[in-house]
């Protein structure tokens, strides 16, 4: 006889599911988008199976809806999640997210002489390599690797 082993969590009615987090990579998003800050009911899973990625985190956020700087801000460390809208228990609507072209407003730029961190502007980088996640800012052009992205 086969034992069949299911994961039972209630089911969404109104809000977002943050699926294909790569596990490392789960408490970042959470402290990314202060989901530990909202009032409402969330779901963490984490380390579950996956025959894509092999290990993956999810996310289940009740009542909340991302705008797009929130989720440009997903893709620079978790550039492969799925969103799922959901309304009335249905998906509504599915987004794969994107490192976009630019990023305004989102990253600082590690040299410290940069006009970006001595003047009242916005920071704004071009991606120049999306794959590994490499970044030039506008102003001085200095580049910024992934593991050394410092968000605002």
């Amino acid at each position: 006889m086969e034992k069949k082993k299911e994961l039972h969590v209630a089911a969404l009615e109104n809000g977002t599911v943050i699926d294909h987090i790569p596990s490392d990579q789960v408490f970042k998003v959470v402290s990314l988008l202060e989901i530990q800050n909202l009032q409402t009911q969330v779901t963490i899973g984490y380390g579950l199976d996956s025959k894509k990625m092999g290990k993956k985190g999810i996310l289940k956020i009740a009542d909340k809806f991302f705008e797009e700087d929130e989720i440009n801000r997903i893709s620079l460390i978790a550039p492969s999640v799925k969103l799922n809208i959901i309304r009335d228990y249905e998906v509504v609507e599915k987004k794969l997210v994107h490192l976009p072209d630019e990023l305004l407003g989102l990253v600082k730029c590690n040299n410290p002489k940069c006009i970006s961190n001595c003047e009242p502007i916005k920071s704004n980088f071009k991606i120049i390599d999306k794959e590994a996640v490499t970044l030039k800012c506008h102003y001085c052009e200095m580049q910024t690797k992934k593991e050394d992205i410092v968000l605002l």
